[in-house]
């Protein structure tokens, strides 16, 4: 039943968003802009200051464009999970979770641009553009597109919302280069085109449970970059990810084994015979990355995944990039 309610889920966002699409494209006043969106098509202020992102991802992606929010959602989860190298300005106001923001709070800070995503704020979307225009993206294309590509794509829209265009292309290149000198340490390391998983592992009712990335995941495809090759070979999904059990593994030889856990999955996972047994793993082929790797996120949480990888390796890490300094506008 679940299955079948996603699909038709699935399908209803799909109409909804070839409605919008469908419609005569808005007119903007002058000194407004066009940005299409998951959403329709909304007109975006061209002097944009004050920006309030209710996603995680967004609230990066600002800050890669030199950008401090004047608020975002759950700052406390946001810190815990994103490592890029900015960090949110101590004037950056909390707005509440990201499935619940404070509507009052947003509507005090008179904000100028509104950053949502979709699957959160389709049913407070009236609400949130009432208080200024609100642009909305989709991480997880319905056609099992590539997410990595989806992420540049919402990055440069953003950018463009915000006039930060040319930043921007420095970021993308500055990532596109990390990649090229992860791909060189690699290679001179003697790993270049070998196999790997990924994973996000976790106990379930006490047994070990894996999410196993696919090929359309956006870690994936940063691990390919760096000259790996993803041996996960089941469907795309939309969420990027097959949630499976250890029996998965049995038939698998030879891989280079990545997974993000907390501290205390290892030691369940060691008490496992089965674990035990799996080639890659009596091999030495395993590698924890920690428990608070960011999968997910824009530019640079992409370059941070690079370093995880590379450092679980013992791999010695390339010199870090200058990164735009964001500010801050002092919130009334």
């Amino acid at each position: 039943m679940n299955r079948i309610a996603a699909c038709l889920a699935m399908l209803l966002s799909l109409s909804f968003g070839a409605v919008l699409h469908a419609q005569t494209e808005t007119e903007c006043a002058d000194d407004a802009q066009l940005i299409v969106h998951a959403m329709g098509e909304t007109c975006v202020p061209k002097d944009v200051e004050r920006v309030v992102a209710l996603e995680w991802s967004y609230t990066e992606d600002l800050l890669a464009l030199g950008i401090q929010p004047i608020a975002i959602a759950d700052i406390a989860g946001y810190n815990n999970w994103l490592k890029i190298p900015i960090t949110l300005d101590e004037n950056v106001q909390d707005i509440g979770t990201r499935n619940e923001p404070n509507l009052e709070v947003i509507t005090q800070l008179n904000p100028d641009l509104i950053i949502g995503v979709f699957f959160r704020v389709t049913e407070n979307y009236d609400d949130l553009s009432a208080i200024a225009p609100t642009i909305v993206f989709n991480p997880y294309p319905a056609d099992g597109a590539s997410h990595f590509d989806e992420m540049i794509t919402t990055f440069e829209t953003i950018a463009k919302a915000v006039n930060r265009e040319a930043e921007a292309a420095v970021v993308l290149e500055q990532m596109q280069d990390y990649f090229a000198q992860a791909s060189t340490l690699i290679e001179e390391a003697g790993h270049s085109g070998e196999g790997f998983i990924l994973s996000q592992s976790f106990l379930s009712s006490e047994v070990p449970t894996f999410r196993l990335f696919t090929s359309n995941a956006m870690a994936v495809e940063v691990l390919e970059q760096m000259g790996l090759q993803n041996d996960w070979t089941a469907e795309p999904e939309l969420y990027g990810f097959t949630t499976v059990d250890m029996e998965a593994f049995v038939d698998i030889e030879d891989t280079n084994f990545f997974y993000v856990a907390q501290d205390d999955y290892n030691a369940t996972l060691t008490e496992t015979p089965l674990w035990n047994s799996l080639p890659f793993v009596t091999s030495g082929r395993t590698y924890w990355m920690g428990g608070d790797v960011w999968l997910f996120g824009g530019p640079l949480s992409a370059q941070v995944l690079v370093d995880t990888v590379l450092q679980a390796m013992g791999i010695e890490l390339p010199a870090p990039e200058a990164t735009p300094e964001a500010t801050v506008e002092a919130s009334s």
